[in-house]
């Protein structure tokens, strides 16, 4: 039954590439041109397609994004103007699961919702390298307030540092809480939750105060930054088969030589250099060739007329659309088949509070 579904899944994802790729312009297959980062950069709205990622967290791009509304009962969305709340409907999904589990049983109010992904994915203008298949998401380490933010407000206050000022790698006990750890743990106890980031001086605090279940505590990974958000990313769907999965973490907790590495001088001494050695040349931009095949037809996808019909409505449920793409009608004079478009896709929209 398993290879049947599977085989199901296969053949849906061959069906949209084909469907893309008569849709997009020739031209957009070409190797050099504008940045990928201008390209997906400038795009609005998602493309109208079975929701698919394509790629690696790094490299790739996002068909059939869907958005998270701005506000929910448990949520609201940071910095709007970035239009980073896309992603694909699992990420949306977990998202959603999380802020209302972590208010019901871990005392957290709500959610503060940083980057997500661009309505297509792929590479940003600004700030990351991963963040491109709509799989990634950033969650500030600030409860959600009692009021709902003005727009400016989730355009200019900041998030709150976990560390300990002037103290590099210290965890502030006036600013952290048990409450901040069992948010932390509960996206980690999530099962399509890959990896969380979080900075080395809270991955060393889980390892040293933490009490609960520590089985899922090695999914919890130290890096640079992340001292005030932490960041969430999800597996590969499993329709998705175009999207190439992270290789899997070690076994035990990660409270180990791993993690005392980040508290030595290596990973923040900076790079010895030749002083016989030529300049290196800057590095390019990123090409929209050296991404999936696929992206370059996902970003000449047509996009949708409006922003008033579907949305995320929230427990994993989407609008009762269409397929995204019907079964192919009377082929055209070049052998390839005609799709229907459905009516819909997901746009962001306001969420009234209870639903």
């Amino acid at each position: 039954m398993r290879s049947v579904k599977r085989s199901g899944r296969i053949a849906k994802a061959m069906m949209l590439v084909a469907s893309l790729a008569a849709a997009a312009a020739p031209e957009a297959i070409a190797a050099d041109g504008p940045p990928a980062k201008e390209l997906f950069g400038g795009m609005k709205l998602p493309a109208r397609a079975e929701p698919t990622a394509y790629g690696f967290y790094s490299k790739g791009c996002l068909a059939g994004g869907v958005a998270i509304p701005t506000d929910g009962p448990t949520w609201q969305a940071m910095r709007l103007s970035r239009n980073r709340r896309w992603g694909h409907p699992q990420m949306i999904a977990t998202l959603e699961q999380l802020s209302q589990d972590a208010a019901r049983y871990d005392n957290w109010p709500g959610l503060l919702l940083g980057d997500i992904s661009q309505p297509r994915g792929g590479p940003m203008l600004t700030g990351h390298a991963s963040h491109q298949i709509g799989l990634d998401a950033d969650i500030w380490l600030t409860p959600m307030p009692s009021r709902t933010l003005t727009t400016s407000e989730r355009e200019n206050i900041s998030a709150t540092t976990m560390l300990k000022p002037k103290a590099f790698l210290t965890v502030d006990p006036k600013v952290w809480t048990p409450a901040h750890a069992a948010v932390i743990m509960r996206a980690a106890s999530y099962p399509q939750v890959e990896r969380i980031f979080v900075n080395p001086a809270i991955k060393k605090k889980l390892c040293e105060t933490w009490t609960g279940d520590r089985s899922d505590l090695g999914k919890v990974r130290p890096y640079y930054g992340h001292d005030y958000h932490f960041h969430v990313r999800i597996k590969c769907p499993a329709d998705s088969v175009g999207c190439k999965s992270q290789d899997p973490i070690g076994r035990g907790d990660g409270c180990d030589k791993s993690l005392a590495w980040w508290f030595t001088d290596e990973p923040w001494a900076p790079p010895k250099k030749d002083p016989n050695a030529k300049p290196a040349p800057k590095p390019k931009p990123m090409q929209l060739s050296a991404l999936p095949k696929a992206c370059a037809m996902i970003l000449n996808a047509p996009s949708p007329d409006s922003e008033l019909e579907a949305t995320y409505r929230g427990n994993g449920r989407m609008p009762s659309t269409a397929s995204a793409f019907s079964a192919p009608s009377t082929p055209t004079a070049d052998g390839t088949a005609m799709f229907a478009l459905p009516a819909f896709v997901p746009v962001p929209l306001p969420r009234p509070a209870g639903q």
